[in-house]
């Protein structure tokens, strides 16, 4: 790694390309998800991180280290999706100081709805523009980023070459 010298130009190409393709997609993903079914991008990633936790729920703080969120961020989303009665909170049995978060069966509802029309605009912003072997090549690439920052993706790398996932945030 170099450091003390400038991005040469393909290092700055691959950084804003993705720096706005994030910038452009997420929004538009964001805004369809809210339009359709009341639902931020941020409420929808904490709904599918609860239901494949299944009835046993996640603590709050677990919840927390595998969400694209601030704290804050966070128990704002869950407040919200708890107000809406698609998720339940209560203490956590074995850590009174902790809180444990699960999917009610309205919020599976909901979230079932949203997946579908959520798919549609993931392939119609995203995958529709990529060949399979470039989507290959920017899964492999990106996960490697996250390993080598120390945050691997939960879920995603466990699955087989054009095999479909449910994990988190994963359609």
């Amino acid at each position: 790694m170099a450091t003390g010298r400038r991005l040469d130009v393909l290092e700055f190409q691959a950084w804003r390309a993705f720096f706005y393709t994030y910038a452009v997609v997420v929004p538009k993903l964001d805004a369809e998800l809210e339009r359709d079914h009341g639902l931020s991008l941020n409420q929808f990633e904490v709904l599918s991180l609860l239901a494949q936790a299944g009835r046993k729920g996640l603590r709050m703080s677990d919840l927390a280290s595998r969400v694209i969120l601030s704290p804050s961020g966070l128990t704002r989303s869950v407040d919200q999706l708890e107000r809406r009665g698609l998720v339940s909170r209560c203490v956590f049995e074995r850590d009174r100081r902790g809180q444990l978060a699960t999917i009610t069966p309205e919020g599976r509802t909901a979230l079932r709805k949203a997946t579908d029309s959520h798919v549609q605009g993931v392939r119609r912003h995203f995958v529709d523009h990529l060949t399979r072997a470039e989507l290959k090549e920017l899964a492999d690439s990106l996960q490697a980023v996250l390993l080598g920052e120390g945050a691997p993706l939960h879920g995603a790398e466990q699955s087989a070459p054009g095999q479909s996932v449910t994990a988190p945030a994963m359609l």
